[in-house]
């Protein structure tokens, strides 16, 4: 049994896509306050706030499947929570080259409000050399750049919001 809302369900997706159990509950701290029915203005979903057309098709892809989820599906929490991720898994994928752990937490979590390309344009537009500058920073580091040339001006105080929660969940 684990602790909190939904916590089994998201013990087996933390387990079963190898992302971070408590960055799964404070993102969705964040997103949702634990509740599986709000839906943004932007039209995002659920408890971990997705969108079907972008995370939600990118998290049926990695799983085999066409299409992409519906707004109900999207509602039900154990859907959301294995699809939500889902996609925190690719984009971690995505970012695998950082070799700080907390640097390479800091950009998935940014990664998944305005994706890793936007993100990563912020270093260099080239995906190798920008994660070569990455390494090169401290987290620190990393979260004073993404304050200051991050083109998404929530950007920075999301990660601050999701950190902040993480942390508080350790």
């Amino acid at each position: 049994m684990h602790p909190g809302p939904y916590g089994d369900v998201i013990h087996q997706a933390a387990n079963t896509y190898g992302v971070d159990e408590t960055l799964v509950k404070a993102i969705i701290q964040v997103e949702s306050g634990y509740n599986p029915t709000v839906v943004s203005k932007s039209n995002a979903i659920g408890l971990m706030q997705l969108k079907a057309s972008t995370a939600g098709r990118d998290a049926y892809r990695m799983k085999g499947r066409y299409g992409q989820p519906t707004p109900r599906d999207l509602k039900d929490p154990a859907v959301n929570i294995d699809l939500g991720t889902a996609y925190l898994s690719i984009l971690q994928q995505q970012l695998a080259g950082i070799n700080n752990p907390e640097t390479r937490r800091y950009a998935t979590t940014l990664a998944y409000v305005n994706g890793a390309g936007a993100l990563l344009r912020t270093f260099d537009k080239d995906k190798t050399y920008a994660i070569a500058k990455i390494n090169l920073m401290t987290p620190a580091e990393f979260s004073a750049h993404v304050q200051k040339k991050h083109p998404a001006p929530q950007a920075p105080r999301y990660l601050w919001k999701v950190n902040n929660a993480y942390l508080a969940m350790r």
